[in-house]
This record gives structure tokens, C-alpha cells and sequence, in this order.
């Protein structure tokens, strides 16, 4: 079952958090945002996350640990590593840090797109999310300097806020690039007419 399992972001920080011991979901989702994981694993949804730990624990990767009951919270159950969980979690590791995979990002297909705007109105676009990625910018470095500073962390477990940071850079250079090419002129284009619909 684990060989059919397919690997994602959520599954593999579920089963990193559970090399610290048996968790229940709620422990789980606090931890990932406590620790500032919800950057690269989308944990919006609790739902996602239980309906995860289903999966997991279906194919063999965690198994139930105990099921508490607190006069405060409702029914708790603790999910636990198991030994195919930590072999699985550390076979993605390898697969993910050696070998690049297309991902399919929105932005590069918006892109292919681009010709169907008026360069005016790109540019306008080009401009904000710019100054989005500006801000963001400035977030990953505070958040980078406050780790650094009192009692900081080993540098090991921010190097996905490090990533982030040099890619959110890379593309404000790149965006900054195009803007001047639109403004200069030298990246320009006629809008693409619009397809008259089938007869």
C-alpha cells in the first residue's frame, strides 16, 4: 500500500512532526504554524489535514496511538510514526532535495498567456504583484532577522524561509526586468484577437 501512496507536502510534515512522538491533528496543525511551516504546507483547512491523516494511516504510515477524552476538548486521538511512515518520509526527502520536478505553477502559465492583455495593462499587473513580492520580501526578512537574534535557531530549520527569500528576490529582479523592457519599449506586442465563437 505504501508504494501506491502518493507523496505531498502535508503528508511528509505530517510524518516529520511525528518523529517527535505520537500527536493528535490539532497538535499537528499548531505545530506547522507555530513553526512557521504553513510558508511551504497549506494547512487552511483542518479538514485537509484529517482527511491526510486518514490516508496516512490507510497505507500504513502512522497507526493510532491512544484516544484521550479531557473534560475541556472533545475526544482526542494520537496518531504515532511507524516504521514505514519514517522509511516513506525519508525516501521523499531524498527524492524531493535531488531531483527538480515540474510543479505547474499558475504563474509561468499565466505568462504564456500575457498576449492576450494590451502591454499597457500587463504592465499595471506587472506592477502590483511586484509590489506584493515587495512586501513579502520584507516579511521573510523580518522574520529571518528575528530568528537570528536572542536564542536562534539552527540555521537548518530555516532554510525553506531562506528559499523562499531568494526566490521571492529573483523575482522582483526578474519582474523589474520586464517592467523597464515595457517602459523602453523593447517588449512590447499587439493584444491577440479574440477567437470568434463556433458556428
Amino acid at each position: 500500500m505504501t508504494q501506491l501512496f502518493r507523496r505531498s507536502p502535508l503528508a511528509l510534515a505530517i510524518l516529520g512532526l511525528l518523529e517527535n512522538g505520537p500527536m493528535h491533528p490539532y497538535g499537528i496543525q499548531r505545530l506547522i504554524k507555530q513553526w512557521g511551516k504553513d510558508q511551504v504546507v497549506n494547512v487552511g483547512q483542518r479538514t485537509s489535514l484529517y482527511r491526510m491523516i486518514v490516508r496516512l494511516e490507510d497505507a500504513g504510515l502512522i497507526s493510532v496511538g491512544e484516544t484521550a477524552r479531557d473534560e475541556r476538548y472533545p475526544e482526542r486521538t494520537t496518531y504515532q510514526l511507524t516504521d514505514a511512515g519514517r522509511a516513506a518520509s525519508r525516501k521523499w526527502l531524498g527524492e524531493i532535495v535531488a531531483t527538480p520536478r515540474n510543479e505547474f505553477p499558475e504563474f509561468p502559465a499565466a505568462l504564456s498567456f500575457l498576449m492576450l492583455l494590451p502591454p499597457e495593462e500587463a504592465r499595471g499587473l506587472f506592477e502590483e504583484r511586484r509590489d506584493h513580492l515587495a512586501k513579502r520580501l520584507t516579511e521573510l526578512d523580518a522574520e529571518l532577522a528575528s530568528q537570528y537574534e536572542g536564542a536562534p535557531l539552527p540555521r537548518v530549520v530555516l532554510l525553506e524561509t531562506e528559499y523562499l527569500r531568494a526566490v521571492t528576490h529573483a523575482e522582483v529582479s526578474w519582474i523589474a526586468g520586464i517592467l523597464d523592457d515595457l517602459q523602453t519599449g523593447s517588449l512590447t506586442w499587439e493584444p491577440a484577437p479574440t477567437a470568434a465563437p463556433p458556428r
